[in-house]
């Protein structure tokens, strides 16, 4: 039974995605506010945390901030639908996912089973094919789904699921284009629908994350108006 987080100062929210949710047959964690969910986590991290981003105490934001310092696991936010800005900054500070209010409870029930269904399958290993199973070795960069490790240059990269999926998509054939809508597919279950912009933050993210430990990091390549491409280094 997987463990879900929800953060919201909206105790209406709080209530009806909570009884949906146990409907389901999830375990639910509320919280009114960032920092009260911060000091929880502190103490037992859930399986996934809903977030939504204007908080008191402790906002959205800065609680994805902390919690990217210790751990990938899937963060989806819960974003006001003039909350354009809100969502990219979101996006490229590591949360996988955002579904905007007001939202259909059964739209953010098949949101958390798509990234809980990604999860376990890089940590099982149970995905499409044998070769997804293997130790990539691209270059410079090293890839263990079994483990959802990566090195490159032999540094540690800490990878959110999406931005795990993503990097192996890509860099399962070198030199070859992968447009938008591919990795769309790659990341998302059919039944989410996610825009353009929302896989250019998470490749934004993922080339920050891997200049952080190689700041010549240019093995991805965007395709303007086409795609992107992984260049073997």
């Amino acid at each position: 039974m997987a463990r879900i987080a929800l953060v919201d100062d909206d105790r209406n929210i709080l209530t009806s995605v909570a009884m949906t949710l146990e409907a389901e047959g999830f375990e639910v964690e509320t919280y009114n506010d960032g920092q009260s969910a911060l000091d929880a986590f502190n103490r037992r991290l859930p399986d996934m945390a809903v977030l939504d981003i204007k908080m008191p105490r402790m906002d959205g934001m800065d609680l994805l901030q902390r919690l990217r310092q210790k751990t990938t696991m899937p963060v989806i936010f819960l974003t006001s639908k003039d909350d354009e800005i809100d969502e990219v900054l979101g996006l490229r500070m590591g949360a996988d996912d955002y579904v905007k209010k007001p939202f259909s409870q059964r739209l953010l029930v098949e949101r958390i089973r798509a990234l809980l269904r990604r999860q376990d399958a890089i940590a099982t290993g149970e995905v499409a094919t044998t070769e997804e199973t293997k130790i990539m070795e691209r270059g410079n960069l090293r890839m263990d789904p079994l483990r959802h490790s990566v090195t490159w240059k032999g540094m540690d990269v800490a990878l959110t699921v999406t931005e795990f999926m993503l990097l192996q998509a890509l860099a399962q054939r070198p030199g070859f284009v992968k447009s938008r809508d591919q990795l769309m597919d790659v990341a998302y279950d059919d039944q989410v629908y996610v825009d353009d912009r929302t896989i250019d933050s998470h490749i934004k993210r993922l080339r920050k994350k891997m200049r952080a430990v190689d700041e010549n990091f240019s093995a991805i390549e965007t395709l303007y108006g086409i795609g992107y491409r992984y260049n073997e280094e």
